[in-house]
């Protein structure tokens, strides 16, 4: 069975850095950089629960589900 994982993608130009997905992140995947803006350092902790998809008031973040497949590669 592929093993999924996720890639968190957050658009700056909308982001206003509020700070609601880096406290709702039950892994710490988001975390809080300069000026508050959230940043990812490490996308393979992502359990693609959707809380900052789905709390983002800007509608600035994306979690994209990633398939790997045999091979190694990932098919996003």
């Amino acid at each position: 069975m592929p093993k999924k994982s996720y890639i968190v993608k957050i658009n700056y130009n909308w982001c206003k850095s509020c700070g609601n997905c880096y406290h709702i992140c039950p892994t710490k995947t988001i975390k809080k950089g300069q000026l508050n803006r959230p940043i990812v350092e490490d996308h393979s902790t992502c359990i693609g629960c959707l809380m900052c998809e789905n709390l983002c008031p800007d509608f600035a973040i994306d979690i994209i589900e990633t398939v790997e497949t045999k091979e190694g590669e990932t098919n996003g």
